[in-house]
């Protein structure tokens, strides 16, 4: 294999793998404190209708992305209300939230464009611009550097870089502080952790904001870097690929990274 073709190949690796490496994160968080989450695909697709919506009635970067952290965050809250502070079941209040944003996405965007539940296309404004591309340009002609690094490594959105610079981050956050070995606990021994004076009901909560701001993350990718708007459905089941990624990486922030490179 030629350097461009495995630059290629890595570059669209990472393009397509970006919001299964953001879900699957989330989806690390929420398990390792003891909430299943189902409803990664819900949290996902009504994330990248708000980034659509905003910012085609906006024309505004920060607030699409804003509005697609908002509305993971809330639909987090809520999941977090029915499991946490109801002892509701959580596989099915999971797939009942996914059911949900998946109708409500397409009620909301045909009352409000009359477009078939799609979002009007963005303009180049709200679009997510490749980094590092100049440089990317002047190593085309650096053997295996150009091909490889330059045209699979750099030229990529921010979306990308945060992605793969948040599994080193939720590592360290899981395994090396002490908010990180109480939320371990939480999921392991909530008993223990209860018995330790710990809120059990805070720490579900503060990982659940974390899944919707992930989730929200991935959302707003869809819409502003790979879509030019929202498509109905655009998920296509991510949210469940990310959670068997997750499962599949041993419930660890770098197990889940390479599964989710692999599918």
């Amino acid at each position: 294999m030629d350097d461009a073709l495995i630059g290629g190949l890595l570059a669209s690796t990472l393009r397509v793998s970006t919001p299964l490496i953001l879900c699957a994160l989330a989806a690390v968080l929420s398990e390792r404190s003891g909430v299943i989450d189902l409803g990664l695909e819900g949290k996902m697709l009504l994330s990248a209708f708000a980034a659509g919506a905003t910012g085609a009635v906006t024309g505004s970067l920060p607030l699409a992305l804003l509005a697609a952290l908002a509305v993971g965050v809330a639909l987090s809250m809520v999941h977090g209300y029915a499991c946490v502070s109801h002892t509701g079941d959580q596989v099915v209040l999971g797939m009942a939230l996914s059911m949900i944003a998946a109708g409500l996405s397409i009620v909301l965007g045909i009352a409000w464009f009359k477009q078939g539940g799609q979002t009007p296309a963005l303009p180049d404004a709200v679009r997510l611009t490749p980094w590092f591309s100049g440089l990317a340009t002047q190593l085309q002609d650096v053997p295996v550097l150009g091909g490889i690094v330059g045209g699979g490594l750099l030229g990529h959105n921010a979306l990308v870089y945060l992605a793969l610079a948040l599994v080193p981050g939720v590592w360290w956050g899981l395994y090396r502080t002490r908010i990180g070995l109480r939320l371990r606990a939480t999921g392991e021994n909530p008993a223990m952790v209860d018995a330790a004076g710990l809120s059990v009901k805070g720490l579900r909560y503060g990982a659940l904001a974390a899944n919707g701001l992930l989730c929200g993350l991935a959302g707003s990718y869809l819409v502003l870097a790979q879509n030019a708007n929202f498509v109905p459905n655009m998920t296509a089941g991510r949210g469940y690929m990310a959670l068997a990624a997750m499962i599949f990486g041993k419930w660890h922030p770098v197990g889940a990274l390479w599964a989710c490179l692999l599918f």
